[in-house]
């Protein structure tokens, strides 16, 4: 098979080991940055661009899409599933995934256990007072809509620095998030790799000492860890509550069991394999081959 990654960095650790996963089970695995692909659009023909040339013969893509370039990334993937071309992530799960409002609204729904947590449009000064009690009082975390890799993510320890924070963001004209602190987690989260609906990988990562975020990206440390019966299955249900075949899911220990942070749709590699020690790359790519096989056969089969 030709496999397709779709990222704009070829340089970073998850794009090298997906190309080389790829390419040492047999197929050829090859880098296509999705900002410099253009879409054509023509009744019953649609095609892609890149670097001046028709992209053709692709049997599979999987998306890399940073959270800057979200929208044009998912018109590229989607322009890639109107060709037939399949795809670990679709558009429509990407886009759902990376709104952080619209993913808590989804998981919701879907009965996923998730942290305390409020929105509203520009409250007015007694109005934010009320969204850091609704949440449970200070201290409460304060998150951007559109943050990343603990970006845009502030734990305010009072009320006052709560009030602050707050006005400052929306004095900015950003909508924010107002979550619960769960201070029974000490500083850690657990990240699930779900593939295909099934967990393939778990590990703890620990934020360093005086940081409540937990993200490697900002320091913090990971191990590996076998997850509860509770939590493989939060993870799972989240997965699919979004559509993502392919998922980092984030969740927080809790007294009252597993809460979902967020589920990323293009989950980094390095930090889940250097503490696992397991092929997570290898899993993606041949979770590609299992359904490129099924389809084949019910093709077969009409």
């Amino acid at each position: 098979m030709r496999i397709a990654i779709l990222s704009a960095n070829p340089n970073l650790y998850s794009t090298q080991r997906l190309v080389e996963a790829a390419n040492q089970r047999g197929h050829e695995g090859v880098v296509v940055n999705h900002l410099n692909c253009q879409v054509m659009i023509e009744g019953g023909k649609p095609s892609i661009l890149y670097e001046g040339q028709e992209l053709e013969s692709f049997d599979a893509i999987v998306p890399r899409i940073g959270a800057s370039v979200t929208d044009y990334g998912c018109a590229i993937v989607r322009q890639f599933e109107m060709m037939k071309v399949f795809t670990t992530a679709k558009s429509q799960a990407i886009t759902r995934s990376r709104n952080k409002l619209r993913s808590l609204q989804v998981l919701s729904k879907a009965g996923v256990g998730l942290p305390k947590t409020v929105f509203a449009n520009h409250p007015k000064n007694g109005n934010v007072t009320q969204l850091i009690e609704l949440v449970g009082g200070p201290p409460v975390v304060i998150k951007l809509l559109e943050g990343t890799q603990g970006i845009g993510v502030v734990l305010a320890e009072t009320a006052k620095a709560a009030k602050s924070t707050i006005e400052a963001f929306y004095g900015l004209k950003k909508h924010v998030l107002v979550q619960e602190f769960v201070a029974e987690a000490k500083g850690s989260d657990l990240r699930a790799l779900v593939i295909g609906g099934r967990v393939v990988g778990a590990m703890r990562r620990q934020g360093v000492e005086g940081e409540f975020r937990s993200n490697i990206h900002r320091g913090g440390n990971a191990v590996s860890i076998q997850l509860t019966p509770e939590e493989e299955q939060t993870a799972i249900e989240a997965a699919r509550a979004l559509g993502l075949k392919v998922a980092g899911v984030d969740m927080l220990p809790s007294d009252r069991g597993p809460l979902v942070l967020e589920v990323n749709s293009s989950p980094g590699l390095e930090g889940i394999e250097a503490a696992t020690k397991l092929d997570i790359a290898g899993e993606i790519i041949a979770y590609i081959e299992d359904k490129i096989r099924a389809d084949e056969g019910d093709m077969v089969g009409v």
